[in-house]
């Protein structure tokens, strides 16, 4: 079974996941959009059995963040696991979005990710949080 690790900037908080992500997303929210500082966030959902993590974190409106470096980590509940991909060890992760989100706010000069399911907002409720 393929684990993925990551972490934070200072190493204070370590991350893992095991087997495959039950989907990949790609959102250009406003709340991830500010929460990234960057024009979208790229997270992979994973059952929360498959997720574990040690160190120190904080949190706001249910997203996980070390409270040394202040990187943002990871969502979770207890169904699903939501890690931010860029804080994995392994670039590039090798993981490819199965959907956009908030396409009406994707900047103009992004494309659609090629064979990703594209949402004007959120994804419709199939299971899970996210």
């Amino acid at each position: 079974m393929r684990v993925l690790e990551g972490g934070c900037l200072c190493g204070q908080v370590r991350l893992s996941v095991r087997g495959e992500p039950k989907r990949i997303g790609i959102c250009h929210c406003t709340d991830c959009r500010q929460e990234s500082g960057s024009a979208f966030t790229f997270y992979g959902i994973w059952p929360a059995g498959q997720f574990e993590h040690r160190g120190e974190t904080a949190g706001f409106s249910g997203r996980r963040f070390c409270v040394k470096c202040g990187a943002r980590l990871f969502s979770a509940d207890n169904e699903e696991a939501e890690i931010k991909l860029g804080s994995l060890d392994a670039a590039p992760t090798g993981l490819t979005p199965t959907y956009e989100l908030w396409i009406k706010r994707r900047e103009h000069w992004l494309r659609p990710i090629d064979g990703a399911e594209q949402f004007e907002e959120d994804r419709p409720q199939r299971g899970g949080r996210w």
